[in-house]
């Protein structure tokens, strides 16, 4: 066995023992070593294997996985811009926290620096995006015990780290891997043996004992308490939202927070909006888990001087982009002991003005005519079947379910808020589907954008043999970047270039180009038609046409709404 094909053997089977059940590759000629050794893995049964061949696609793919199933998946490239093509999504992952091991395959050291062909200097290609990385050595002959020592401790590392397991910090990882000719193997597959094999058992080389974290349950101060979440895990959101809701504390979450469930405020971010509202309910202190991103009014809230922040982490590293946070501390405490009395009337007050904003902004959107993006974003939460997962992706979207929809704790919901970018949606939707279907989960859906659709058709694309996702795209359809319609730049005064270089329409049917590419694809005009498409099954995608300018007047309608409920 020559050592490119040993390496590329030997870093799988160490993978699959470190509990990898998925994978996702792009093709190229340096990689075939670990290529070829991922392939035979999954005739072997011992994990999942899926190929597309755009390297961005591939990496948003393995993403998706990672995020709904919480186990490290590796995503391996060739050589040259191949790994650039990593960088978004490995971006995305170190502010998301998630599992991502970004495999590059590289020419050898002699190589470098030479103008060889596919050659960039690829070791730090991700800087401090990832959690550690590896420039890993050469496959030599005559060096086999030790390598093989190297090789399952370099990956059983890589994946202690991917996962956080001893930092509380998981994130993606990045193992450079500099390979030499030949590269295809010059024998076929078989179990690895002496001096190539693992340990006994099918075990990890390494296996991390892990120090218990401390942890604390939710008290309430007899202070006026509020809880922020942001985008985070949703098992500690779920425990977050219960917490909180027991002690009389409201909680403000977002829709990926885990804690957008029925104890949360609904139209949190509408609330906080109204001046003459928030002036007398105002915190005197504010919790933050997670990472808030998606409200203004949240922000202007976390940057008032007159309100204590307080952050919550479950990591070494914490979200505090106002710079206000008085203090960090592991776990959720809102700071009185046992016996202190509770204002239950302050919960009460969150509650009742958030019923009257909830009948507004309902009568509001039926009122409209037709399928606003900003109903669309209300009822198809409202029409998913329990236990369904649910994509979102940035921009409108998002903003547009966290401050209209009715909050569910019986769906799953995945967006890339870590940096919050709209590259690779659609296969994140994808990963995440698989992963979700696996596990039992009801069908998935995605609610998108048009250029957050279209900046990711690739994702689309499934080659001969991959694996075809349960998941239903729903696109509302304005025709360019309607969200700047609802910013600054939508202003009168820069109405002269707003359509160009705001508006971007795109002028694409995007029925007939997800048929395009093999997916099943109609439009939707009318509210009512809209649970019956959501119910076919997938892979579908259900197009919403809207316009940029309505929305933008909507938006403002639904605002105004707001602040006469609360008057």
């Amino acid at each position: 066995m020559n050592p490119s094909t040993a390496f590329g053997r030997v870093l799988v089977d160490e993978l699959v023992r470190g509990g990898v059940t998925d994978a996702v590759l792009s093709p190229g000629s340096r990689s075939a070593p670990v290529a070829l050794a991922l392939a035979a893995a999954e005739r072997d049964g011992r994990l999942r294997l899926h190929v597309r061949i755009d390297e961005r696609t591939a990496a948003f793919l393995a993403l998706g996985l990672a995020k709904a199933s919480g186990l490290p998946v590796p995503v391996l490239t060739t050589s040259g811009t191949a790994a650039a093509h990593l960088h978004a999504a490995v971006l995305e992952a170190d502010a998301s926290g998630v599992p991502l091991l970004a495999l590059t395959a590289d020419r050898p050291p002699e190589l470098r620096a030479t103008g060889a062909n596919q050659t960039v200097e690829q070791p730090g290609l991700y800087g401090g995006a990832v959690r550690w990385s590896a420039d890993v050595g050469v496959p030599e002959a005559g060096r086999e015990e030790a390598q093989n020592r190297y090789w399952r401790s370099l990956v059983a590392k890589a994946l202690v780290l991917a996962r956080g397991t001893l930092s509380a910090d998981p994130g993606p990882v990045h193992l450079n891997l500099a390979l030499r000719e030949p590269l295809l193997p010059d024998d076929g597959p078989g179990p690895l043996q002496s001096p190539w094999a693992g340990r006994p058992g099918g075990n990890p080389w390494t296996v991390v004992r892990a120090t218990p974290r401390p942890t604390s349950r939710a008290t309430a101060r007899p202070q006026r308490t509020l809880v922020v979440a942001g985008d985070g895990p949703p098992s500690r959101g779920r425990v977050i939202a219960d917490d909180a809701a027991a002690f009389g504390v409201p909680v403000v979450a977002e829709p990926s927070s885990g804690s957008w469930t029925e104890q949360a405020i609904r139209s949190g971010a509408l609330l906080l909006g109204v001046p003459g509202w928030l002036a007398t309910h105002r915190p005197e202190r504010v919790i933050v888990v997670g990472r808030p991103t998606l409200s203004r009014p949240v922000a202007t809230l976390l940057a008032d001087p007159s309100v204590e922040v307080e952050t919550a982490v479950l990591t070494p590293r914490w979200p505090d982009a106002g710079r206000s946070s008085a203090s960090v501390g592991v776990g959720l405490d809102a700071g009185v002991g046992e016996g202190d009395s509770i204002d239950g009337g302050w919960l009460a007050e969150w509650r009742a003005a958030a019923d009257r904003v909830a009948t507004a902004v309902d009568a509001v959107l039926d009122a409209a005519p037709g399928l606003s993006a900003a109903r669309l974003a209300r009822d198809v939460v409202r029409g998913l079947p329990p236990g369904a997962l649910l994509v979102l992706g940035s921009s409108t979207p998002v903003r547009d379910v966290d401050r209209l929809a009715v909050p569910r704790s019986d769906l799953r919901i995945v967006a890339n808020r870590g940096v919050a970018g709209i590259d690779g949606t659609i296969s994140t939707a994808v990963g995440a589907a698989l992963a979700h279907a696996r596990a039992g989960g009801a069908p998935a859906f995605a609610l998108m954008g048009d250029l957050t659709f279209l900046h990711d058709l690739t994702g689309l694309l499934a080659g001969e043999g991959e694996q075809v996702p349960d998941l239903t795209v729903v696109v509302p359809d304005n025709d360019g970047g309607g969200i700047f319609a609802q910013l600054e730049s939508g202003a009168d005064r820069h109405a002269r270039d707003y359509r160009r270089v705001f508006g971007t329409p795109h002028g694409r049917d995007l029925v007939a180009v997800a048929q395009s590419l093999g997916w099943a694809a109609s439009q939707v005009s009318a509210p009512a038609d809209l649970a019956g498409a959501l119910m076919l099954g997938g892979p579908r995608v259900v197009v919403v046409r809207t316009d940029q300018r309505a929305e933008a007047l909507l938006a403002g309608e639904l605002r105004q709404a707001a602040a006469r409920a609360l008057a």
